[in-house]
């Protein structure tokens, strides 16, 4: 139903996992890419495939935690384009898996600085040229560890809470300039960071479908449907809508 025929969506993380999916989706869907991650090299060759299938990508290496890439991410995307119109902040890492007593202030810094100083630096240096081409959306990746926060994952779930509550100040500020700013927060979906820790975690699998109504882990191209409505919706902002199989029901 949503047509993004030459929009300019703007996904950091953009090269792998949800990340990828979404460049990939927004591609078929008509939309120029920009794909930005920590890695060029992943980067170039995802904006080569897209490429080479008729679509329209530009890769750009950004670390989301320096405030340097992402300045310099922004003026490569205007120039390059022109104009950004979506803008989805799904960069994230999570470094300090473990009990709050047994994590340092420097790993606290590291995630605060790309899961939610990232998000918030990138937003606010773009919404001035979405406004001046007549707004756009905003759409802001949590977890559903945000909505509820799990023992052993403090840090994690506490940047992903304060991020849906700039998702709401963002909204709140940025309506007047047409810019629509929601967030989406996943339950579990295959990913390299998701496969990753059930490979590495005895069990954790089958705890992931047991926290779930629907019994399996989705497909990151799942995720794409509220994504592509949190895009392309034209009447909603300062949401977060879950797709988390019906974990938060339980």
């Amino acid at each position: 139903m949503f047509n993004f025929e030459n929009k300019v969506v703007l996904i950091t993380g953009g090269s792998r996992g949800l990340g990828k999916a979404m460049s990939e989706g927004f591609a078929l869907a008509g939309a120029k890419v920009v794909i930005a991650s920590r890695k060029l090299e992943s980067c170039q060759a995802l904006a080569a495939d897209i490429i080479n299938q008729g679509g329209d990508a530009l890769a750009v290496a950004a670390n989301t935690g320096n405030t340097d890439d992402l300045d310099r991410l922004v003026e490569t995307a205007i120039n390059h384009y022109g104009r950004v119109d979506i803008v989805i902040n799904n960069a994230g890492i999570n470094i300090a898996m473990g009990a709050l007593t047994d994590q340092t202030p420097a790993a606290f810094d590291k995630m605060y600085q790309v899961n939610q100083r990232g998000p918030w630096y990138l937003a606010t240096k773009l919404a001035p040229y979405m406004a001046e081409n007549g707004g756009g959306a905003i759409i802001n990746i949590l977890s559903v560890a945000g909505l509820r926060p799990p023992a052993f994952m403090g840090f994690y779930a506490a940047t992903k809470a304060a991020l849906e509550a700039l998702t709401k100040v963002m909204a709140q500020e940025w309506a007047p300039m047409n810019i629509r700013v929601n967030a989406i927060a996943p339950g579990s979906y295959h990913s390299d960071l998701t496969d990753g820790v059930i490979d590495a975690i005895p069990g954790m699998e089958d705890g992931m479908l047991e926290a779930n109504l629907i019994k399996r882990i989705a497909d990151s191209k799942e995720i794409l449907n509220p994504v592509f409505y949190l895009a392309g919706e034209s009447y909603t902002t300062g949401i977060t809508l879950t797709a988390d199989g019906g974990m938060l029901a339980k």
